[in-house]
């Protein structure tokens, strides 16, 4: 089967301003892509690119997918890894645009094996409540908003810190005492903690029953995270400092980490995300289904890829519900309150609105 031509679009969503440690989005920066072949049919693919986290813009994923399509034309669609090998070959990183091509090469699999994505990858379908996620604000705006989630039947809160050190001690316990016991709550420092800081928050949380951590330092105190592990009460999850499966093992082996949190973006796909997770599961390491700002078109990805992957415990999948101004997907994947469905169509069962798509910039390659 071989590939014809790749359509890409600026798939720019308008959201709330969303704020975490490293900085604030106001809106979505997507790329979204249509790969064709001269079987009849096309896999779609998406990515969210988030500069403070992966370096990577809107406007260097549509100059990087310009010059992947270029290399795909007329070259096998269903031999993935060779596909994906020849964009390493091309250039080193641009791990969030290269998951749009990703991902697009699992939905043609799929859609030519006539089977849900799931099914293709081996997996089943199972319950997936996720969590959802309150930016950093004022302890009392933050309390405000957990409250708010808890009366539209939320049970899992996940709450960005990173700030300050003291004040994030403060928002935790006005959270806490603003939900009662029964909500789960996660954090996510996003990096935003010196050692000293990490210490000092992780302690001083803990009384207030915290699942676990996200990426407390930033990656290049790495070699810190087995002492901070062992003062901590608080599980550590890695993120950023988890892109691929050499850092995971790098990771698992240090003793750096008790869970790993995979994204597409981070990982490059779909492709990547498999090794992760099978490292992961071979040494009793839980993985979280995370991600940035993408629609309901990658999240439809995402949600097959959990179907396949056991060892995925935590699901961070509330992208579309904070705060995306319009919902760009046909398709796909739906919330049930916090659960999420799909339907059993083949490929990934989502794709563009095509009246969405007919005011974005368009390529053709």
């Amino acid at each position: 089967m071989k590939i014809t031509h790749t359509e890409i679009y600026r798939f720019s969503i308008p959201m709330e301003p969303f704020t975490i440690a490293t900085g604030t989005m106001d809106h979505a920066q997507n790329v979204f892509i249509r790969v064709y072949t001269d079987a009849g049919f096309y896999g779609v693919g998406e990515c969210s690119a988030f500069p403070m986290i992966v370096g990577e813009t809107q406007d260097t994923c549509l100059v990087m997918a310009r010059e992947f399509a270029k290399l795909w034309k007329d070259k096998d669609a269903l031999d993935i890894s060779a596909r994906l090998q020849q964009l390493h070959d091309f250039t080193a990183g641009n791990s969030t645009i290269k998951s749009a091509f990703d991902i697009a090469l699992h939905d043609i699999a799929a859609k030519n094996a006539g089977a849900p994505l799931y099914q293709y990858l081996g997996g089943a379908v199972r319950d997936v409540e996720s969590d959802i996620t309150i930016g950093i604000g004022s302890p009392a705006g933050m309390a405000e908003r957990a409250i708010k989630f808890k009366q539209n039947g939320a049970t899992v809160l996940k709450v960005k810190l990173g700030k300050d050190a003291k004040t994030d001690v403060e928002r935790i316990h006005r959270i806490r005492e603003a939900v009662g016991n029964k909500m789960k709550i996660r954090v996510d420092a996003n990096q935003g903690w010196s050692f000293d800081d990490a210490v000092f928050a992780l302690q001083g949380i803990s009384t207030y029953d915290i699942e676990f951590c996200e990426q407390p330092m930033r990656t290049w105190h790495d070699d810190c995270l087995p002492k901070l592990r062992t003062l901590s009460p608080v599980k550590i999850m890695a993120d950023e400092s988890v892109f691929n499966h050499h850092d995971a093992r790098k990771q698992i082996e240090s003793g750096s980490c008790d869970y790993i949190n995979i994204k597409f973006s981070k990982s490059g796909g779909i492709f990547e995300a498999k090794k992760i997770h099978g490292l992961a599961a071979k040494h009793d390491i839980p993985c979280m289904m995370g991600g940035m700002l993408e629609s309901r078109i990658a999240l439809s990805a995402k949600l097959h890829f959990v179907y396949a992957s056991p060892n995925i415990k935590f699901y961070d999948m509330d992208t579309c519900m904070l705060g995306h101004l319009e919902d760009p997907c046909a398709g796909g994947v739906t919330y049930e309150g916090y659960h999420l469905k799909i339907a059993d169509t083949p490929g990934i069962g989502a794709d563009a609105d095509e009246a969405f798509l007919a005011g974005c910039e368009k390529f053709v390659v």
